[in-house]
C-alpha cells in the first residue's frame, strides 16, 4: 500500500504494510511530489514495540501489546520526527488547541488532564476554535514565528486538524482545586519540554536537540497552571495566554 501524506511542510512516499495505515493518515494525504519515503517492514514493528516497552517502564505503567497496525503508524511517527528534525521541526508530547487562528499547547506527565483541559477550550469557545492535535503535534521554529502543526497521531480521542498556525504559548499543566496560571521563565520549563519532546535516535544529535528545545523556550511565552474541571478553567487559561 502506497500512499503520499504531508506534514509540517514536508511530504513522504510511504509505503505501508496495512490497508487501515491511510485511512488513519487521509486528512493529510497528498498528491505533491514527496520530499522523503518511508517503507516500513516487519522488524520496524518489532522496533516500536521494544520502544513502548521501554517507555512503560520508564513510566511505571503496565506493559501491553499493540497491534501491528498501531505499530506501523508509530513507525511513520518517527520517520517523520526524524526527517524534520533537521529542518527546526519538533515532536512533542501536548494537546493543541486553536482559538482565533493562534496555537496554545498544553504539556504535562500523562494523566494529569491534558486532553480534559483542551475540552474545556472547545466547550468554551465554540467554533472559534480548532482540535490541531490532542496527543502529537509538530512544533517548526522558523526564522521569524513558531508554528504549530496538525498531524494524525491524535491519540485515543483522535483529535486533530491539518492545519498550521502560530503558536501563542506553552503551559505546563497540573491539578488543584482552584484555578491559576502564572509565567516561567525558561529554565523553569526546559525539563518538561525535553522530557515531552521527541529526540532524535543519533545520539550526535542530542546536543541539537537540546539547542532546539532551549530556543523553543526562549521565544515562545511558558505558563504554569493548576487547574480544575470547570468551565472557567479555560476562560483562566486564554484570557491570560492571549493577551501576550
Amino acid at each position: 500500500m502506497q500512499f503520499n501524506m504531508k506534514i509540517a511542510g514536508q511530504t513522504a512516499a510511504v509505503q505501508a504494510l496495512f490497508d487501515s495505515t491511510p485511512q488513519y493518515c487521509r486528512a493529510y494525504l497528498t498528491e505533491e511530489s514527496p520530499d522523503f519515503s518511508v517503507t516500513v517492514c516487519p522488524q520496524d514493528l518489532r522496533f516500536e514495540q521494544a520502544q513502548l516497552d521501554e517507555e512503560a517502564r520508564q513510566e511505571g505503567f503496565r506493559l501491553r501489546v499493540f497491534t501491528d497496525p498501531f505499530l506501523e503508524r508509530a513507525a511513520i511517527q518517527r520517520a517523520f520526527a526524524e526527517h524534520l528534525f533537521p529542518r527546526g521541526t519538533l515532536l512533542l508530547h501536548g494537546s493543541a488547541i486553536a482559538v482565533d487562528g493562534k496555537g496554545y499547547l498544553f504539556t504535562a506527565p500523562s494523566g494529569t488532564g491534558k486532553s480534559t483541559h483542551t475540552r474545556l477550550w472547545r466547550e468554551t469557545f465554540g467554533t472559534r476554535s480548532a482540535m490541531i492535535n490532542d496527543d502529537k503535534p509538530f512544533v517548526t521554529l522558523a526564522e521569524d514565528a513558531v508554528f504549530i502543526c496538525g498531524s494524525p497521531w491524535s491519540g485515543k480521542h483522535g483529535l486533530d486538524s491539518n492545519i498550521s498556525v502560530p503558536l501563542q504559548g506553552i503551559c505546563i499543566l497540573a491539578r488543584g482545586p482552584e484555578n491559576s496560571i502564572h509565567p516561567i521563565p525558561p529554565a523553569h520549563a526546559l525539563p518538561m519540554l525535553q522530557k515531552q519532546a521527541y529526540c532524535p535516535l543519533a545520539p550526535e544529535k542530542y546536543s541539537i536537540f537540546l539547542r532546539m528545545v532551549e530556543r523553543l523556550a526562549e521565544v515562545v511565552p511558558l505558563w504554569h497552571m493548576i487547574c480544575n474541571q470547570d468551565p472557567q478553567a479555560a476562560l483562566v487559561a486564554h484570557n491570560a495566554m492571549s493577551r501576550l
